[in-house]
């Protein structure tokens, strides 16, 4: 199973200023908790590169970097009071890194290095995440589990107040027992999973018999691996609000069985649809998931404000059309406040940039200028033969959105 992760070459990462000269927390793992100063700490947060303090408003305690520099993510989370899981980029064997080389580990070693003798004594620091999924899409593993053992050593010797996370694609193919053989200095399992995998995850975890303290580093509603598609492949997107009923289950599903969790993404990012597995829009907006991470989380919206709901999007004629005949859309869109929408249409082609592990894909092209809309109807005269997504995302007018797209096809 794949996820998506922000990708940095860990030799070639930029360093800033170090943090300021407070010293940091004492983090320690006791059973199957994370103490921060003796006391029970709750991971409950998302990735992040930026908007924190609307993220800590809902309730967040914690944000999980990949990679980057964590220098700006470490000041900003100090500001308010929340921790960081900093990433120390693994380079996975599936872009060809290779961990028999040695000159290229060391250097990987020696960039770890320079940024844990930097950040070890941020106040904001909670953990240390030794790569993200360096195991995927691999038929042989062996290389993988010595060099985040070797990571995770070195971390703890540089560090030894903050423990050591690794973070895997889901937990099968006894991924567990092999960490615990094979990188015995990990204090922490990270684990991404999402969709229906998610509340069993616990329990499969244990059963590999991990007793310490798990995080589920990644989580979203659903997967595009796990949704539906059309018969030429498209991937099958829920609107907003389906997304947001199903977190609602997962998160109360996991919340007594783990030490924490980590949404995936408090951002935007193209990945199948530029929608699919962010919490935000580009321009900042959120959606009614943040309602259900505010619920779980003791935290509110800003204002209090709900977002618009949407309960479909529909192409009356079908999924299917000839060339030359025009295309129709309707959007069923409401908003619990009784604010006023509108609706912004896209119309993207098919994304065909599919990356594994969460790669960075390219937006595919733009023909939004085929469209002729007005309020909740849209209606698309002209296009050539090929595979499209119309999308129509709903405003309220006060920072809220709801989203909804349709793969079609022109033939």
């Amino acid at each position: 199973m794949m996820k998506h992760a922000f990708l940095s070459a860990a030799i070639a990462i930029p360093i800033l200023a170090a943090a300021g000269a407070a010293v940091a927390a004492e983090v320690t793992v006791r059973g199957q908790e994370i103490l921060v100063d003796g006391r029970p700490f709750p991971i409950r947060g998302a990735s992040a590169e930026g908007r924190l303090a609307a993220l800590k408003a809902l309730g967040a305690t914690t944000v999980r970097s990949y990679g980057d520099d964590p220098g700006p993510l470490l000041a900003e989370a100090g500001r308010l009071g929340m921790k960081v899981i900093a990433g120390l980029w693994l380079e996975p064997p599936r872009r060809g890194f290779d961990y028999r080389n040695r000159a290229l580990v060391e250097a990987q070693l020696a960039a770890f290095r320079t940024i844990v003798e930097r950040y070890r004594d941020s106040p904001a620091l909670l953990a240390w995440g030794i790569g993200n999924e360096v195991e995927a899409e691999l038929t042989d593993t062996s290389l993988v589990w010595p060099a985040i053992e070797e990571a995770a050593r070195l971390v703890k010797s540089l560090d030894p107040r903050h423990p050591a996370m690794a973070v895997l694609a889901e937990a099968g193919d006894g991924k567990v027992k092999k960490i615990r053989a094979l990188a015995p200095s990990i204090d922490v399992l990270g684990v991404n999973s999402y969709g229906d995998a998610l509340p069993s995850l616990p329990k499969r975890v244990r059963e590999q018999g991990w007793t310490g303290p798990i995080v589920v580093t990644e989580l979203g509603a659903i997967g595009q691996w796990q949704a539906g598609q059309t018969p030429w492949g498209a991937r099958i997107e829920p609107t907003s609000t389906e997304k947001a009923e199903r977190l609602r289950r997962y998160l109360a599903a996991i919340k007594s069985e783990t030490a924490g969790h980590i949404l995936f993404l408090w951002g935007q990012k193209q990945e199948v649809t530029p929608t699919w597995h962010g919490l935000l829009l580009p321009g900042g907006e959120w959606m009614q998931a943040s309602e259900v991470m505010a619920e779980a989380w003791g935290g509110h919206t800003p204002g209090g404000n709900r977002a618009p709901r949407v309960a479909a999007l529909r192409l009356p004629a079908g999924p299917v059309a000839e060339r030359g005949r025009p295309i129709e859309a309707r959007l069923d869109a409401s908003d619990p406040d009784g604010d006023k929408l509108t609706v912004k249409w896209t119309l993207l082609a098919e994304s065909t940039d599919l990356k594994k592990g969460g790669d960075r894909e390219s937006v595919p092209p733009d023909h939004s200028a085929a469209i002729r809309a007005e309020g909740s109807y849209a209606r698309i005269d002209s296009l050539p033969p090929g595979n499209y997504r119309l999308f129509a995302v709903a405003h309220d007018g006060r920072g809220a959105a709801a989203t909804a797209n349709v793969p079609f096809q022109v033939r």
